[in-house]
This record gives structure tokens, C-alpha cells and sequence, in this order.
């Protein structure tokens, strides 16, 4: 059996751990630069403030209803995340961390997996204040149909699927929708054949789910029929390609200014490669200008692809190639809005083919340089050690006028008990 542990509305919960006042209020969590509502309380859901509308489009409701509005704070999150499943490891022998809020855990061996579920739920809310759902089925797309249900629909948290005639009965008022890799717009399309429900598409012919869905769509479907396709994902998972990029709060026109941020996305970039011991082939850097404001006679977006002889995780290397693609590209009769850092090509670093032109000493300088930055850094904060370009009145940072404390990340946001 595998059971799906999915923390409740994480971002608005992890608002309300250290701030007893908010619990049982309307609270949302807005986007980068306070733009757009990306996390909702169930109370808030109830007033009608849909995920991903405009803030402003809801001022009259938030002032009406006294709904409690924050700005995204990713240090406390990612912290109470790692705390959650920090503590799911060890009541389990294997886990596959899914998401920030999610992940399945093996409940192989045990004998009552309810009152498992309902254990771990309890430990989980008493040791971080976090509430999470469990769903238990035989597959992981089960496990997101039963946790579905165990969030919206049970008092306990907990739900299991494992009879025959329970899952059919489950999947034949089962949205599509709401199936695990089926957006709005895919379930749309799966109608006009008569594929309302889950169950409609269990009922299906193998060879036209493949043909209509690919393979991957045969395992999904052949998941909720009960049969395992998908095994849990051990150990952390190396990423493809990397992307720092953010909105500005301002826009901007100084190519200064700009050359700190994309600095900046540059080495965030460059620390991130160096986290998961790999280098990287392939930099796009972009600058964008804003398409809404009508009142600029020039719509630019400015692309830069920059190819590294050797590959590399270097802050000093990519963030000098990232600062000549911003000169070749830089217009001055523009004013920017938007600018970002993608890394590609990336290989494990201990499979990097050196060129005859390298020379290994100064490599081995550098790796040592950066290895002593990203200690400091992990030691007393992001970006206390920094390139001179990074800058320092950083006019472009992201507008976050309802930031709550760092809490656990931050020895000045602690809690002070009197």
C-alpha cells in the first residue's frame, strides 16, 4: 500500500504555526511582488477569492471580510516543509518527496495502515502545527483519489481505498479534473468522447487510452484499475535545467541596475549547481519588457544563448557570460520588467570533459573559493558573501509589502516569550 501525505492549504497553514490570532480566519497568500492570490484557508475559499485572481480585483472582499493577507515568505515554507517530511521519514522505510506539501510513503508490513495514518497525522501536527491529509490506496493515482477524499470529505484526515467495489464506486463520481496529470482543459477534450468520470476511462480499451493519452496515460489509468506502474521515485532527484527569474517591483531602464539582477539570478543559479554537484553546458539569460503598458512605443524581449566550452558551476564565470549577453542584447530606449537566468545542458559534475586549454590548478582554486562562499552562506544566510556586480541598493527586488517573520530562518524574527 502507498499512502499520500498532502499538508492542508501548506502556505496559509505555515502562516498561522507562529501567528495564533490568523487561525480560524480568511487568510490568502499573495504571488511575487504581491500580484496574485496563490494560497488560500478554507475560510477564505468560502467568500468566493478564486486561486490566481488578482489581488486588487479582491481589495473590497479583504476589507469587507477582514481576510488576513500575506506576501509569499519561501524561507519559512521551505523550512516547516523539510520539518514535515523530516519527520514522515522516519515513520517510514521509504519515501518519495513529492512537492513542497506532498509526498507518498511505502506502508508496506504494516498491519493497520488507518490508525497508522491517523498516528502520523496527529505527530505531524503536534511537532510543526502543519495539518496534513492521508490518502492509502495500492498505487500512487489511487493514493491522489484517496487523499482527495480524505481532505474534503472525512472528519479523521485519514482515507483508505483498497476494495474493488469501493474504488469503483469512488471513481464513478470521481471529476476527471481532478484526476492526477488531467488539467481542466484535457478533461475537456476527453468529453467530447463520453469521459466524464474516472471510471469512464477504466472502462476503456488499452489501445485507445494509449493512442488518445500516450503511455503515460496507460499507466495512469491502468493505476486506477489497481495495478502499480509508477514506483516511488527514492533519493533526490537531479534537476534538467534551472531558472531564477522574478518579476520587478519597478520597472527599469539603467542597465546597472539590471546587470545586478541578472548578476544575481546568475550566482543564485550558479549556488543552486553547485548544491546538487553538477555544471552546467548551456546559459539563457532574458530581459523582458512589460507587454501590458500601452503608453511604451517598443514590446522587447531580449534572449541571449551562451554555450561554455568546459561545463561549469562557477558564480565568477557565468555571472561575466551573463553580464556580455545582457550588452549584446540591452536596448536603451526600453524599460524592463522582468529579467531571468536559465541553466541548461547540466551533467554530473564528476563527469565533466575537460578541454586541453583548461588549467586544472586554477580550477581546483576556484572550486575551492566557491565551496568556502557557499559554506559562509549556508552558515549565516543567502548572499552575505556576494560578487561586488550583486550590489547592494537593490532598486529591482521583489515588492513584498506583507511579508511576515522568518521565524525558524532568521535569529531576529525568533519568538520572544515574556
Amino acid at each position: 500500500m502507498i499512502a499520500l501525505a498532502d499538508c492542508n492549504n501548506f502556505y496559509a497553514s505555515s502562516e498561522r504555526v507562529f501567528n495564533p490570532i490568523i487561525r480560524q480566519k480568511p487568510v490568502v497568500v499573495l504571488s511575487n511582488n504581491d500580484g496574485c492570490v496563490i494560497a488560500r484557508s478554507n475560510e477564505a475559499k468560502a467568500l468566493g477569492i478564486q486561486m490566481g485572481a488578482p489581488a486588487f480585483k479582491n481589495r473590497h472582499i479583504f476589507d469587507k471580510h477582514g481576510v488576513y493577507v500575506f506576501s509569499t515568505n519561501f524561507a519559512l515554507y521551505g523550512d516547516l516543509s523539510q520539518r514535515v517530511m523530516s519527520i514522515l521519514s522516519h515513520e517510514v522505510p521509504q519515501i518519495e518527496i513529492y512537492s513542497i506539501d506532498e509526498a507518498f510513503l511505502d506502508c508496506n508490513g504494516i498491519q493497520n495502515v488507518v490508525s497508522f495514518g491517523e498516528a502520523i497525522r496527529e505527530k505531524v501536527m503536534q511537532y510543526t502545527g502543519i495539518p496534513i491529509s492521508i490518502g492509502i490506496a495500492p498505487t500512487k493515482t489511487l493514493s491522489k483519489v484517496a487523499n482527495h477524499i480524505a481532505k474534503h470529505k472525512t472528519i479523521s484526515g485519514v482515507f483508505i481505498l483498497e476494495d474493488t467495489a469501493k474504488i469503483k464506486d469512488i471513481l464513478k463520481n470521481f471529476p476527471l479534473q481532478k484526476l492526477w496529470g488531467i488539467d481542466r482543459q484535457y478533461a475537456k477534450n476527453l468529453s467530447f468522447y463520453g469521459i466524464r468520470t474516472a471510471y469512464d476511462l477504466t472502462i476503456r480499451s488499452d489501445k485507445w487510452i494509449q493512442h488518445q493519452m500516450s503511455i503515460v496515460g496507460l499507466k495512469m489509468v491502468k493505476e486506477l484499475r489497481a495495478i502499480p506502474c509508477f514506483n516511488l521515485e527514492l533519493g533526490t532527484q537531479t534537476k534538467k535545467s534551472i531558472c531564477t527569474s522574478r518579476t520587478f517591483s519597478e520597472e527599469v531602464g539603467n542597465i546597472g541596475q539590471l546587470a545586478q539582477a541578472l548578476s544575481t539570478y546568475a550566482s543564485m543559479c550558479a549556488s543552486k549547481l553547485r548544491k546538487q554537484k553538477s555544471c552546467a553546458k548551456t546559459m539563457t539569460v532574458f530581459i523582458l519588457t512589460n507587454p501590458f503598458k500601452q503608453e511604451y512605443r517598443v514590446n522587447y524581449s531580449g534572449v541571449r544563448k551562451i554555450h561554455f566550452e568546459t561545463p561549469t558551476n562557477d558564480s565568477l564565470e557565468i555571472v561575466t557570460k551573463a553580464i556580455e549577453g545582457l550588452r549584446g542584447m540591452y536596448r536603451n530606449d526600453c524599460i524592463y520588467k522582468r529579467a531571468g537566468v536559465i541553466m541548461s545542458d547540466i551533467i554530473p559534475q564528476s563527469k565533466v570533459q575537460l578541454t586541453f586549454f583548461d588549467n586544472i590548478d586554477d580550477m581546483e582554486k576556484r572550486n575551492h573559493l566557491m565551496k568556502a562562499v557557499d559554506d559562509i552562506n549556508e552558515e549565516y544566510g543567502r548572499m552575505k558573501i556576494r560578487l561586488c556586480v550583486n550590489g547592494f541598493a537593490r532598486k529591482w527586488k521583489l515588492r513584498q509589502e506583507r511579508l511576515s517573520p522568518c521565524y525558524t530562518t532568521r535569529m531576529t524574527d525568533l519568538l520572544q516569550v515574556k
